[in-house]
């Protein structure tokens, strides 16, 4: 038994008992006195840690502040008029999907945060977005679950619908709860029309206050059609979830992989994958096409903000990266 669970007694099994599964026989998220646990052994950063990274130089502070990379902004509103299959970045771990007619945006959170700039614009104004089915929040950092974006949203699509990890919906204003659906890892979220939406695992965390560490499930997503498999991460680091993924996925077409904030090392290794644990993770998935995201939109860890996207490079131009590599442009269309 892995080092979360050794000492747990009188733990509670979790899902949503409505909700088929593409694993039954896995029981359920192990919920303990009001937390979720990981499946898997996990290294969580103390607030020792924390303070050390405060009050720690960073060694690349000179290199972050010569530094002139900007991601590419495209002005492009085409995706609410055309009906193919594509994808549009927003930047950090937003995106907008259409798959089967379905439109879907992922972890939105396109403003300014608190104590962190966005360090890129939009390719449109937030109102313009409308039409959309699904919102889909892998966890609940105030990076990925953002209550401000999501009341524009809501507003402009008073019929969508959000989709969940367990216990995210106590998060939510009532009135929107009554739209979320909230499932557990390996679940099929219910009438999602032409298209299939399961939560996956993922190796992360959550917490928004200072006592409210991991009482929501995180996980991924996998966003399938008769023909085209899509795996979004959310945030993640390296484990042994991802030979699960494969083993009940077989392949995926298009794999939306994290590559930024991992470092320091000390604080961020067991929080999120770096870019070379995140091309391994692709190749473990079986992956086509690599859509990078989460860096270059907001200044969250140690490492300069394009620093991500050179090493995948310099990867792949190794001969070490298998599949094709997808860098995305803010708001350029990618077609599925």
């Amino acid at each position: 038994m892995h080092p979360e669970k050794q000492h747990v007694k009188n733990f509670e099994l979790k899902n949503n008992p409505k909700l088929r599964s593409i694993l039954p026989e896995y029981p359920g998220n192990t919920f303990y006195k009001g937390r979720f646990k990981s499946d898997e052994p996990r290294v969580m950063p103390s607030w020792k840690t924390f303070f050390k990274w405060t009050f720690t130089i960073n060694p690349q502070r000179k290199e972050k502040r010569r530094e002139k990379f900007a991601l590419e902004v495209i002005q492009n509103d085409k995706f609410f008029t055309e009906s193919h299959d594509q994808m549009l970045w927003l930047g950090h771990a937003s995106f907008l999907i259409k798959l089967k007619g379905q439109n879907i945006i992922t972890d939105p959170c396109l403003r300014n945060l608190p104590f962190t700039k966005r360090k890129v614009g939009l390719p449109f104004k937030i109102d313009q977005i409308k039409n959309l089915d699904y919102i889909l929040l892998s966890h609940t950092h105030r990076d990925h679950l953002d209550l401000p974006t999501l009341k524009k949203l809501i507003h402009n699509n008073p019929n969508v619908r959000i989709l969940a990890g367990l216990e995210t919906s106590k998060l939510l204003p009532k009135p929107w709860r009554t739209y979320t659906e909230e499932a557990g890892w390996y679940q099929i979220f219910s009438e999602t029309g032409s298209i299939q939406i399961t939560y996956l695992p993922a190796q992360h965390w959550n917490r928004r206050f200072l006592t409210d560490l991991d009482k929501q499930l995180w996980g991924s997503f996998l966003i399938e059609s008769d023909k085209k498999r899509i795996y979004f991460a959310g945030d993640t680091a390296f484990g042994n979830h991802f030979d699960k993924i494969r083993f009940l996925t077989k392949s995926i077409d298009h794999c939306i992989l994290p590559i930024g904030s991992y470092k320091p090392e000390f604080m961020m290794k067991g929080l999120h994958i770096n870019p070379n644990e995140a091309i391994l993770a692709f190749k473990i998935l079986g992956g086509k096409n690599f859509i990078p995201m989460h860096y270059g939109t907001y200044d969250l860890s140690d490492e300069p903000l394009g620093e991500p996207l050179r090493l995948i490079q310099d990867s792949k131009s190794r001969e070490v990266f298998n599949g094709k590599f997808h860098p995305l442009a803010i708001g350029e269309s990618y077609l599925l």
